[in-house]
């Protein structure tokens, strides 16, 4: 196994083969924390609700894994534990019936009161839609492993409530990130250590930015409560994604979610 990875405050990239040689997207990220609260962060469903999608995990081979990605059934993804080793292996198989993929989780403890945590998810066969879904969940992926640095840097063992609004623009755009940075006011190049508020009538968030990417922004948040937040846009898309934490999290992420989708639909139905 490698164990070349990124430091916790960088962005993972992907370690596996290049292109679509293989099928694998291969990922390692450095956190902080002993390997039972990793295990906690990646293998049960508050833990990885916290950082990733909200998800229900029964603890043992063959137990169910269902995650929502959004409103609707059909963005509900059932899943089986297929591997149950912890704290240092987990393995899940999920999705459609006629596209099933393997996410095999695995975690080494440094000595030094962090762990790697390594991702190897496979299972994509040829052909344009396998393809599509293979460049999404690689672009995809290094997002959330970052978001996973930051919740057990600085929420471990604590559970958080996701909000995961997203918008399409039209086909075409020219540019949804300016766009959506533009709508929030905020500078598309944003640097580390500024921070970003929204106003007007755009719904309440407020944090610092702790890291940057290409199109994407992560905040350490304060308002409207404490969290982190992803603020992307790729492939067309743009996503303001928030985890919040304390007593009335659940509350202000349900809420939240509402008014960001709204927000979010109106801004890309809106011409440039």
């Amino acid at each position: 196994m490698t164990t070349d990875n990124p430091g916790p405050s960088e962005t993972p990239t992907t370690n596996g083969p290049a292109g679509h040689h293989g099928r694998i997207i291969d990922l390692s990220v450095t956190v902080s924390g002993t390997p039972e609260q990793v295990w906690e962060a990646i293998a049960t469903g508050p833990g990885i609700s916290s950082w990733y999608v909200p998800t229900q995990v029964t603890p043992e081979v063959g137990g169910e894994m269902v995650q929502v990605f959004g409103p609707g059934p059909e963005m509900t993804v059932p899943g089986t534990v297929t591997a149950w080793e912890p704290p240092s292996r987990v393995c899940f198989e999920g999705g459609a019936p006629d596209c099933i993929l393997a996410f095999e989780w695995l975690v080494v403890a440094r000595g030094d009161g962090s762990c790697v945590v390594r991702l190897v998810n496979s299972g994509f066969a040829d052909g344009e839609q396998w393809d599509a879904m293979y460049d999404g969940m690689a672009e995809g992926w290094p997002l959330f492993l970052r978001n996973l640095q930051l919740h057990l840097e600085h929420f471990a063992g604590q559970d958080g409530h996701a909000m995961l609004p997203m918008a399409m623009f039209p086909d075409g755009d020219p540019g949804p990130w300016h766009r959506l940075t533009g709508a929030l006011g905020w500078p598309a190049d944003a640097v580390v250590g500024t921070r970003l508020s929204t106003s007007g009538d755009t719904p309440p968030l407020s944090g610092t930015v702790v890291d940057t990417g290409h199109d994407r922004i992560w905040l350490l948040l304060d308002a409207p409560t404490s969290g982190t937040a992803i603020v992307a846009a790729e492939g067309g898309g743009v996503s303001v994604w928030g985890y919040y934490y304390g007593a009335a999290a659940a509350d202000l992420a349900a809420q939240a979610q509402i008014h960001w989708q709204e927000w979010l639909s109106a801004q890309a139905e809106a011409r440039p």
